[in-house]
């Protein structure tokens, strides 16, 4: 059913707006005036733009391969922080309406009305249409990969095809939570250093900037000769004052460098996750997220139903570092060859060697998908102490870092003042 954005006059002569889904332009009119609503401004949407006049319709194979390609392509950008904490809490909702025994066009239709914005209603809307003409779930998602990832749409798919999908809709609602609450723990154990460096770096250059340009220009009025460490504050609070624009242009050239190397460039992206991951405190911070979003993800797909290798696949994908990523892909070469996964996992170098051998046992067991869920928990609580830990390491290490560049630029000031006063 074709999707329709109106602009219309209610009574009294507000303006109102929305969206309503009808099956022809004169049906959307038909249905708004029922609603006492003059209709000034009607245009057909799909996918959240709007549909010139005289296209033609996406049905057939052809047709909805093509919508696939497109919305892949607009779909290279996922959600933001935001709106991926919507999807997750709408994920639960239709878990809940789905095992409550309400049919899931139905069940679409509640998540509609609770949209809580335009793009998503749209989105919504058209997800609802697909699975009203006949489409799955899974399908109808997968022409939304900007909101859905594909372990979010291959888990629905395993869940459809083992008929638990609201008990898996409810699994990919837990994962989401663990990794949105993940992310803020690293993000939070990241933040401080980076506003300590970027609150030093503004204090500094403030400093050499204004106050000590005005200081060393009484000193130099003077006529003495400057001893050697205050020569070198007026030449880099001279270089400062001359080539800020500079400072502030390389930081930007190399952020665009290092984050294009790394989006664009496998081995650029290999060599720096490798570095990071040497780095100490950090490169454990690092490594136990990877290793704990590989079990966490591996899990959630094999206990949805999932099999080994695709789940391996899409682990390598989402897993968020390219030595654990390659790693992955070995091991998932390794098991199509007909090996178990704990071989190879143990002779990867990269993965802790508790986690080879908890994944082991886990296989001979019969319990591979507890066990991994067992390590990633494990793992979590790991990455609190870690997170501590660089928390503690770093307060000291950035106040000494200052109090150095500003103790410095305090006895470069004070000691052509004392020689001064001695004579």
């Amino acid at each position: 059913m074709p999707i329709y954005e109106y602009k219309a006059f209610a009574v009294g002569g507000a303006v109102q707006s929305g969206i309503i889904d009808a099956d022809t332009e004169r049906d959307a009119r038909s249905k708004l005036r029922t609603k006492n609503l003059l209709v000034s401004k009607l245009v057909q949407t799909r996918g959240g733009r709007r549909v010139r006049k005289g296209t033609k319709g996406t049905k057939g194979t052809k047709s909805t391969g093509f919508l696939a390609r497109l919305a892949a392509e607009r779909g290279k950008v996922g959600p933001g922080p935001r709106e991926n904490e919507i999807i997750g809490s709408m994920t639960r909702q239709l878990a809940t309406l789905l095992g409550s025994g309400i049919a899931l066009v139905e069940s679409m239709t509640a998540i509609v009305d609770q949209a809580e914005n335009r793009k998503m209603e749209t989105m919504f809307r058209e997800v609802r249409e697909k699975i009203q003409q006949g489409h799955s779930l899974a399908d109808a998602l997968e022409l939304h990969p900007r909101w859905f990832s594909e372990l979010y749409v291959n888990m629905v798919r395993a869940g459809q095809a083992s008929g638990n999908l609201d008990l898996v809709l409810a699994r990919i609602a837990d994962y989401m939570q663990t990794q949105r609450a993940l992310r803020r723990k690293i993000t939070g154990a990241l933040m401080y250093p980076v506003m300590m460096l970027s609150l030093g770096f503004l204090v500094v250059t403030v400093l050499m900037t204004k106050v000590v340009p005005e200081i060393t220009a009484m000193l130099i009025d003077q006529g003495k000769a400057l001893p050697a460490s205050t020569q070198l504050l007026v030449n880099v609070s001279t270089f400062f004052q001359d080539f800020w624009w500079a400072i502030f242009l390389g930081i930007g050239l190399i952020s665009f460098t290092v984050e294009r190397i790394y989006n664009r460039h496998p081995a650029g992206r290999l060599a720096i996750d490798k570095n990071l991951l040497r780095v100490p405190v950090l490169g454990q911070l690092l490594l136990k997220a990877a290793v704990g979003r590989f079990t966490r993800t591996l899990s959630t797909l094999l206990q949805s139903g999932v099999n080994v290798i695709q789940g391996l696949e899409i682990t390598e994908k989402v897993v968020g570092n390219r030595v654990i990523a390659d790693a992955t892909k070995h091991i998932r070469i390794r098991v199509l060859e007909g090996t178990d996964i704990s071989t190879p996992l143990k002779n990867s170098g990269v993965f802790p060697t508790v986690v080879g051998y908890m994944v082991a046992v886990g296989e001979q067991s019969g319990e591979l998908e507890e066990m991994l869920d067992r390590i990633a928990s494990a793992y979590d609580e790991e990455i609190d102490v870690v997170t501590e830990r660089l928390t503690s390491l770093m307060e000291p290490i950035m106040i000494v870092f200052l109090a150095v560049i500003v103790g410095y630029i305090v006895y470069a000031i004070i000691q052509p003042i004392l020689q001064i006063g001695q004579i």
